[in-house]
């Protein structure tokens, strides 16, 4: 009998063998392979004594406060509802009663200056518009800056008299200017709103003037606050001024904490009489940004004392660190079969972090990157994330993005590589699929040479 078979069943039986012997790998060789599992890599960090403070978007921790005042709290707030947040990254430091739905007064006007501001950003309006004041404008009620009926006034003029004196009449001739109507102004806040994640706020109109149904919550109005410092930091040199004067009438700016901190430099307050007394105070100190937002207090100094309180208590036991400089790399990766060989990979949002400053030095970061990431890659696309701790407890996860596009390598370079990626080949799926097709090869040919013997002794 021929020898052949006894042959291949040695070569069956070596394949065999080899399946055993070879740890599963996977080959990461085609198109995309490996981009979606992220595996965690050693680069870790941790926060070190010398290094700067922190920043962020997107809201993190959320430090309860009510109560008796304690290291982790500044104590019951004097008022219907408080927040305190940071701005750049949206967490929130302190809270007390920050959903229940209170009517906005002038905090509206802070979504209507959104608007405009977005608008000038935009290239629709320009600050030289000279705004015609209309009967509407001019008939307005409550706090005024005092512009003429038929008058035209400047768009900046306009935007002091809002921000300082919270001029309504300045407000109604703004919207005019900017949508045509009021009306198409308030429908164009609400739908600002729905975007910045105000869910529980509804505007009836751009001043606050009390209105059934206009209602807001004090974290709904700290998410608008911090968004429109950020968008539009400049708004602040308004915002900052304590007096202004048009048409020969000098009025003094309500937030009276320009007064009394000089690192407050913003941001508006309100009063309807069914809601009571608001101030939404900020200020900066030591490269940190809070938002104090206190609603619904009895008298104009309360307000005052209880936001004064709240950004004492921010700054005070809370700092933010910047574990990564800005514009550089968090890490690298290689990139297979591209025209680079790696790539940097960066934050997708600002990777500062708030922390407690008793746990500055328990903060600690893993990187975590894709493996065997091919070509092409895309602008933005992520490919690993940090992920953030304090004392071992996942706080914060920010993911890692190119900042470039990576197209494919020529013809020869991904064969080339192809083939260096060869040891990454799982064996013991490439001997059991042959030793599949080798037995079955085996099988037939047992077959064919048993009748082939049985057709000779014919």
């Amino acid at each position: 009998m021929s020898k052949r078979p006894f042959i291949c069943l040695f070569v069956l039986f070596l394949l065999l063998g080899l399946s055993l012997s070879f740890p599963p790998n996977g080959i990461g060789v085609e198109p995309g392979a490996g981009k979606k599992k992220i595996t965690a890599r050693p680069d870790r960090g941790k926060a070190k004594p010398e290094r700067p403070a922190s920043e962020k978007p997107a809201p993190a921790d959320k430090t309860q406060g009510k109560g008796a005042a304690s290291e982790s709290s500044p104590g019951e707030v004097n008022a219907k509802a408080a927040i305190l947040m940071e701005v750049s990254t949206g967490t929130v430091l302190y809270e007390q009663n920050a959903d229940e739905l209170i009517e906005p007064a002038s905090f509206t006007k802070i979504l209507s200056l959104y608007l405009i501001f977005e608008a000038l950003q935009r290239g629709n309006i320009q600050i030289q518009d000279e705004v015609y004041i209309s009967d509407l404008a001019w008939r307005t009620k409550g706090s005024k800056m005092f512009v003429s009926v038929n008058s035209r006034v400047p768009l900046e003029e306009l935007l002091k008299g809002i921000a300082v004196v919270s001029g309504n009449d300045g407000c109604v001739a703004a919207a005019e200017h900017l949508s045509g109507s009021v009306e198409a102004f308030v429908d164009n806040m609400n739908r600002k709103a729905k975007q910045l994640g105000m869910d529980r706020s509804r505007f009836l109109n751009p001043h606050g003037l009390p209105a059934e149904g206009q209602i807001t919550t004090a974290r709904d109005m700290a998410t608008l606050g911090a968004a429109y410092i950020r968008q539009f930091p400049q708004a602040l040199g308004f915002h900052s001024m304590k007096e202004y004067t048009y048409n020969n009438i000098t009025q003094y700016n309500r937030n009276h904490l320009l007064n009394k901190d000089p690192t407050v430099d913003g941001l508006k307050t309100g009063f309807v009489a069914a809601a009571g007394y608001h101030l939404a105070g900020t200020a900066q100190r030591e490269g940190m940004r809070l938002l104090a937002v206190v609603m619904g207090a009895e008298t104009p100094r309360i307000r005052e004392r209880e936001a004064m309180k709240l950004l004492n208590f921010g700054f005070r036991y809370y700092t933010m660190v910047h574990p990564f400089q800005e514009g550089q790399p968090v890490t690298t990766i290689q990139i297979w079969k591209g025209e680079k060989d790696e790539i940097g990979l960066y934050p997708a949002e600002k990777a500062a972090f708030i922390v407690p400053r008793t746990q500055k030095n328990k903060l600690r970061w893993e990187v975590h990157t894709t493996k065997d990431v091919v070509a092409p890659i895309k602008i933005n696309e992520a490919l690993g994330e940090v992920v953030f701790y304090v004392s071992d407890q996942p706080k914060r996860t920010v993911a890692l993005v190119s900042q470039e596009d990576v197209n494919q390598a020529g013809w020869f370079k991904r064969t080339w590589q192809t083939l260096l990626q060869i040891h990454k080949l799982d064996w013991r799926w490439f001997a059991g699929i042959t030793g599949g097709i080798g037995l079955v090869l085996i099988v037939a040919f047992l077959i064919s040479n048993r009748r082939q013997t049985f057709r000779r002794s014919r």
